[in-house]
């Protein structure tokens, strides 16, 4: 039989609304706010330079927020060719032009071209950013190191990683990071505590249906996790068969088909705010009139409860549309 738990889930700064919890879906009441966090990844040299302030500009216009996660170190993107290799791999970019969204000199960074260093040549963009009153966060400081590499690296080497992100971020924005969100949603057992040891208010490393206290391996994480619960518009490119027109109304109409839930979606600065904005801005158009608040992470997060989230297994398994395995909130815990 199926069980209905209620409980005082979420708070907003106005008074605590109900969170109804059926067989681990979490749906908000009708007199909470229906939010849409926007979380913009921004892998590379390039995106930080051009896609950055495009997005910037065309938030500010339809009068949205989002979060800025930036790659705070070398752009090693030309790396990513190992990747040939994986299976499923070739079949992937030939229905999406990695060329034209990222450039050919941004394919031989690291390889044939030396790697630009993202944080110290484009610093006064990221922190225009946060002077233009978006939150920014900390994406990774190696973008093809973590993403290839963390799940299968030791303490030590999380650490380590970890801290040149933090370090560069202090360096760039005077003060300490207060959210991160994993590149490629890759983590391990020690990134999740990472979390937890440096305090953030949120982390957004996974994929799942709304926000949770993570559990790694039966070890509870005190770092709230706010997952993103749409398809990016790459995977969707990559399955059932969508043409990209299509993308934003197909985006639309799940959000259309869960009226009562908030969202959080991953954008990226080398699509969305290059060849694809206009796609972008459709949807942006769509969500207010389906009566989204377009917010940040930050303002999604500060609406939660923290002591009421659910605590939720995470598990490393595949996502439609995207290669290889990634963190994915499983079932309710215990």
């Amino acid at each position: 039989m199926k069980q209905l738990a209620i409980r005082l889930g979420c708070q907003t700064s106005s008074a605590k609304s109900l969170v109804i919890s059926l067989n681990g879906m979490w749906l908000l009441s009708e007199n909470m706010p229906k939010y849409l966090a926007l979380k913009i990844d921004v892998d590379t040299w390039r995106g930080t330079r051009e896609g950055v302030p495009r997005l910037v500009e065309m938030l500010k216009r339809h009068g949205a927020n989002a979060t800025f996660f930036f790659t705070l170190g070398p752009d090693h993107m030309g790396r990513a060719i190992k990747r040939v290799f994986r299976p499923g791999y070739l079949g992937k970019v030939s229905r999406m032009s990695v060329v034209e969204h990222y450039g050919i000199k941004t394919l031989l960074y690291g390889t044939l071209l030396p790697a630009p260093d993202i944080g110290k040549h484009c610093a006064a963009i990221m922190r225009n950013v946060r002077d233009e009153g978006f939150e920014v966060g900390i994406h990774c400081y190696d973008h093809i190191r973590w993403q290839d590499h963390v799940t299968d690296k030791d303490n030590a080497w999380t650490d380590a990683e970890f801290k040149r992100a933090v370090d560069r971020y202090t360096e760039i924005f005077g003060d300490a990071p207060h959210c991160h969100a994993a590149a490629g949603w890759q983590m391990n057992r020690e990134a999740f505590r990472l979390m937890q040891r440096y305090g953030l208010d949120y982390s957004s490393d996974t994929r799942g249906t709304h926000p949770f206290i993570p559990v790694w391996q039966g070890e509870i994480i005190a770092c709230p996790q706010l997952p993103t619960t749409l398809p990016t518009l790459d995977e969707l490119i990559n399955r059932d068969n969508l043409m990209l027109e299509s993308l934003p109304d197909y985006m639309l109409s799940l959000t259309a088909s869960q009226p009562e839930q908030s969202q959080v979606l991953t954008l990226h600065a080398e699509l969305e705010g290059s060849k694809w904005m206009p796609l972008f801005e459709r949807m942006l158009q769509g969500w207010k009139a389906q009566g989204f608040e377009l917010v940040s992470l930050a303002q999604y997060c500060q609406s939660l409860n923290e002591n009421a989230l659910p605590l939720h297994s995470v598990e490393m398994r595949e996502v439609d549309g995207r290669i290889g395995k990634l963190a994915v909130q499983e079932g309710a815990y215990p």
